[in-house]
Order: structure tokens, then C-alpha cells, then sequence
């Protein structure tokens, strides 16, 4: 055996799956939970269950990878990502082939399932109903998206239903308030997606897979992006102002909130970089759009717990 066809060691195999589990976007599904967790402890008055939480935690993370690990399989399949970028996973790179990244998404998304059941079972009905839900998004995410139905998808699945079902976790019951206060961050989730799919505008056209961004084209795709940048922003003072004003049985949101406000500097460097696509100041600025979008739904993630936990 020679040394190119040996094996790897187990910490170069580590990293190999790690980069095909794609870390870095994680937080667009481990935020909703910490933050549904976090409001459920304040808001409900349910004694905090920190091996819950970190058992819902693990179990959105591995559900989210496999979700990560089956979209690239059906992009290899496809043709597409054949440009190595900074948020690329391990088949594009060379690090793992097709069918050892498939067989690792199956295993992720069985383990995942399984957890998601026991917890169900310790739960509740109501979140047995809200993961099926999520399982069933998220492996379908890679059909979907050929649909433009892709930003739907993690909106739902990341987003909403992700903080709802922390919340559940830990109230054991179910409620509308922490979908309605996680509409603000999940918007930033689709914003993630949207930065990778205008990216690869081109290469997905070419090859018949249709995304919102191959929709709306480059003019479209820049307002699309503002729209769910900035919405956060306008969406947070209407939750905390207009149940205030008019009783639609919603709680409104603390003037806590106002924290998340510290997040707009970062989303108007993130928005001046999308406007200077054509002629960027750094070769990453535009190529690494999406990771530096999942970075500021960190930020905004963090501040909106903080806002909860303050409150």
C-alpha cells in the first residue's frame, strides 16, 4: 500500500467528516433551540431541564448535518458545486466520495429520528408531531429546493419549528409564542440560504435546478436579500408596540428586544458587500457570503436570547 492509498488517521478522518457536515451553519438550527429554550424557562415558568435542552440540541445538530450531507450527494449527483468555496462540503473537495457521505447522511438522520422519538415519548404528542414535521422537511430539502421551495424549507424547519419544539421540550406543552417571537431570526435562516444559492446562480440555471434566486436574477436576488436582512429590524418593534395596542391574545415582546438593534451594523456591512458584488474589495467578500450571513444570524441569535433572558 502506498502512502497516497492509506488510509487516514483517525484525526484527518475527523476533519474530513466534519467539513462534510459543514459546522459552520449549524447555529441556523442550534440558535432557534437555545432561544425556544430560553423563552420557555422565562415565559412559561417551566423549571429549566439543562439534559433536555442539550439532548434537543445534539439532536437538531445531527439532524441538521444529515440534512447538509444529503444536499451535497444530490448536488454532486447533479453536477452542480463543482467550484471549491469556502463553505464547500468534503465530496466537492475531494475528501470523501458520494456514496461514503450518503451512507453518513443515513446514519445522522436514523440516529436523529431515534433521539427525537425518545424525547418525543419523555414530551409529548406535540412534539413528536413538530419533529416528524422537521425529519420530513429537511430530508426532502434536496427536492425541494429544485422546486425554489428550498428557503421555505429551512425557514420552517430551522427556524420556526426549531423554537417551537424547544419550547415544547421544556414547557411540554404547546404554544404559538414562540413561533410568532422567532419570526424575526428565522428570517435570517433563508438570508443563509439565499447568499449560497445567488452565488451559484449560473451553475444551478444551467442545470435545471430552479431557486429563488435563479428566479429573481441578480437585480432580485439584491432586494430579496435586503428584505430579509432588514425585516428583522422592522418586524422586532411591531412585536414589541402593536400587541400593546390591540388585543390579538399575543403577549408582546419586552423593550429588551431593542438589544437586538447592536446586530444592524453588522447586517449593513453584510448588505454593503451583496451591493458590491460586481466589483467586491476582498475576492471573498461575495464567494463567502453565506458564511459571513450565518455569522450575523449568530449575532442576532445570541442578542434575542439575551433579550429573553433579561427580560
Amino acid at each position: 500500500m502506498t502512502e497516497n492509498t492509506k488510509p487516514p488517521g483517525p484525526v484527518r478522518a475527523l476533519r474530513r467528516w466534519l467539513i462534510a457536515a459543514r459546522p459552520w451553519a449549524l447555529p441556523a438550527s442550534s440558535m432557534p433551540v437555545v432561544f425556544g429554550t430560553a423563552l420557555a424557562w422565562v415565559i412559561s415558568d417551566a423549571p429549566l431541564s439543562v439534559g433536555r435542552f442539550l439532548w434537543a440540541l445534539l439532536t437538531m445538530m445531527a439532524l441538521h448535518s444529515a440534512a447538509n450531507m444529503l444536499s451535497d450527494v444530490f448536488d454532486g449527483r447533479r453536477g452542480l458545486d463543482r467550484d471549491i468555496t469556502p463553505s464547500s462540503g468534503a465530496i466537492v473537495r475531494g475528501l470523501l466520495s458520494g456514496r461514503q457521505v450518503l451512507r453518513g447522511s443515513l446514519l445522522l438522520f436514523a440516529a436523529g429520528a431515534a433521539s427525537g422519538l425518545l424525547l418525543a415519548r419523555m414530551t409529548g404528542t406535540a412534539l413528536l408531531i413538530v419533529g416528524a414535521v422537521g425529519v420530513g422537511v429537511g430530508a426532502s430539502y434536496s427536492l425541494l429546493k429544485i422546486f425554489a421551495l428550498g428557503d421555505l424549507a429551512v425557514f420552517l424547519s430551522f427556524g420556526l419549528l426549531g423554537a417551537l419544539g424547544a419550547w415544547i421540550v421544556q414547557a411540554r406543552s404547546f404554544s404559538w409564542l414562540p413561533v410568532v417571537w422567532a419570526v424575526p431570526m428565522a428570517l435570517l435562516v433563508p438570508a443563509i440560504l439565499h447568499a449560497n444559492n445567488w452565488r451559484d446562480m449560473s451553475s444551478d440555471r444551467g442545470r435545471g435546478i430552479v431557486t429563488v434566486a435563479a428566479l429573481l436574477g441578480g437585480r432580485g436576488s439584491l432586494v430579496y436579500y435586503g428584505a430579509l436582512l432588514f425585516s428583522p429590524f422592522l418586524l422586532t418593534p411591531a412585536l414589541m408596540t402593536v400587541p400593546r395596542f390591540f388585543d390579538f391574545g399575543l403577549r408582546p415582546m419586552p423593550l429588551t428586544f431593542l438589544l437586538v438593534f447592536l446586530a444592524l451594523p453588522n447586517a449593513l456591512r453584510l448588505w454593503g458587500r451583496a451591493v458590491r458584488r460586481a466589483a467586491p474589495r476582498s475576492t471573498l467578500d461575495f464567494l463567502a457570503l453565506d458564511g459571513a450571513t450565518a455569522r450575523h444570524h449568530l449575532i442576532f441569535g445570541l442578542l434575542s436570547t439575551a433579550a429573553v433572558l433579561l427580560s
